[in-house]
C-alpha cells in the first residue's frame, strides 16, 4: 500500500507508544517520516529503522517540542531533508497521576506546556510551510478523556486534551483556504507504555474490562490518522474521530 507515496510526515513523540505506532502506519503506506524524540535517542533509530525496513526513509530529530526554537529546528531539518512537510501529527504528550489537591502551579504549567503549547508552535511553524506549498494534512492526537473527563484526576492532562478540539475546530477555518486540513484522533484505551506507567496492571484491566472491544492498539490509531492524511481525508477538516473501541459514544 503506497496511498502517500512521496509525501513527508514529521509525527512528535514517536520514538515510543502511539507515536510509534502512527510513524510505523504512514511508513507502510509510503511516507517518509521524521520520528521526533525528546530524550530516547536509541529508541527513535530504532523506529527509524522500522520506518526503512517499510521501504520509506526516515529522520530522527532530538526537539522539545514545547520550546519555540527546537521547533524551528525541527521543521528546518525536515524541510532540508526532504523538502517538503506533507503532514503534522501532533502527538507528544504525557501525563502525571494526580488530583487537583496533589497538582501544584509547576505541574499544571508542565503539562499544558509539553502537550498544548506544542501542538500551537509545531501547527505554526509547520503551516508556514504548508502555506507556501499550498497544501497540508495537520493531525492532533487527543484522548478520549477530552470529551467526558479523566475518572481518577489527571485534570491538567483532560484541560489539553479538551483544548485539543477547540483548537483544532478554530484552525481549521484559518487553514482551509491554505488547502490544509486540521483534524483530530481522540483515542480511548490504548496499550502503550504510558498507560501501563499511569494505571499499573491492575488499573489497565480494570478499565479494559469497561471497553466492548478491548484494549486498542497504537496500529489502530495510525490507521485512522493515514486515513485523515490520505485522499479519504480530502474533504474532511475540523472533525474528530473517536477510536475507543466503544468506551465513549457521541
Amino acid at each position: 500500500m503506497d496511498t502517500l507515496a512521496g509525501k513527508t510526515a514529521i509525527v512528535t513523540g514517536a520514538s515510543r507508544g502511539l507515536g510509534k505506532g502512527i510513524a510505523l502506519v504512514l511508513a507502510e503506506q509510503g511516507a517518509n517520516v521524521v520520528v521526533n524524540y525528546h530524550a530516547a535517542a536509541a529508541s527513535a533509530e530504532e523506529v527509524c529503522a522500522q520506518v526503512e525496513a517499510l521501504g520509506g526513509k526516515a529522520l530522527a530529530v532530538q526537539a522539545d517540542v514545547s520550546s519555540a526554537a527546537d521547533v524551528a529546528r525541527l521543521v528546518a531539518a525536515a524541510k532540508e531533508r526532504f523538502g517538503s512537510i506533507d503532514m503534522l501529527v501532533n502527538n507528544a504528550g504525557t501525563t502525571q497521576a494526580q488530583d487537583i489537591f496533589d497538582t501544584t502551579l509547576e505541574d499544571w504549567e508542565f503539562i499544558i506546556k509539553t502537550n498544548l503549547t506544542s501542538c500551537f508552535l509545531c501547527s505554526k511553524a509547520v503551516m508556514e510551510v504548508m502555506r507556501e506549498q499550498g497544501s497540508g494534512r495537520i493531525v492532533n492526537i487527543s484522548s478520549i478523556v477530552g470529551h467526558r473527563g479523566a475518572l481518577f484526576g489527571h485534570v491538567h492532562y483532560a484541560a489539553t486534551k479538551s483544548g485539543m478540539f477547540g483548537f483544532t475546530k478554530t484552525l481549521a477555518r484559518t487553514a482551509a483556504p491554505l488547502g490544509i486540513t486540521v483534524n483530530c484522533v481522540a483515542p480511548g484505551i490504548i496499550e502503550t507504555e504510558l498507560l501501563f506507567q499511569t494505571h499499573g496492571e491492575d488499573g489497565v484491566a480494570e478499565l479494559a474490562a469497561g471497553v466492548p472491544l478491548g484494549l486498542g492498539k497504537s496500529r489502530d490509531v495510525g490507521l485512522a490518522v493515514a486515513y485523515l492524511c490520505g485522499e479519504g481525508g480530502r474533504y474532511i477538516t475540523g472533525a474528530t474521530i473517536d477510536v475507543n473501541g466503544g468506551m465513549y459514544l457521541r
